[in-house]
């Protein structure tokens, strides 16, 4: 079993920046694919990026490729997502999810909040 925390969300101007955490529970969470996922008010919850379990390999929405950046410390056994450049329309709550694989996402975190004001 794998609990995770998301922190680090909040207000911020549109071209600002943040960066999420994700704190996660349990001695395996270095071998746990890592992913962040963000919902809009009224819209489905979307992919935002993802990471293998020895960071080792990345891959990001195009709407955010070149602004957030995640990364992990198996150390501290966290992820984050540095945000950058941030958008109005990167308003959502921003969820962070391990699994197995990409494929099987297992244990999610209750989210946080990102307000982008223009």
């Amino acid at each position: 079993q794998v609990q995770l925390v998301e922190s680090g969300g909040g207000l911020v101007q549109a071209g600002g920046s943040l960066r999420l955490s994700c704190a996660a529970s349990g001695r395996t969470f270095s071998r746990y694919a890592m992913g962040w996922f963000r919902q809009a008010p009224g819209k489905e919850r979307e992919f935002v990026a993802r990471i293998t379990w020895s960071g080792g390999s990345t891959l990001y929405a195009g709407s955010v490729k070149g602004r957030f950046t995640i990364s992990r410390d198996n150390a501290q056994n966290t992820a984050y997502l540095q945000m950058n450049s941030l958008k109005p329309e990167d308003t959502a709550v921003y969820y962070c999810a391990a699994g197995t694989n990409f494929s099987s996402l297992d244990y999610w975190g209750q989210g946080t909040q990102v307000t982008v004001s223009s």
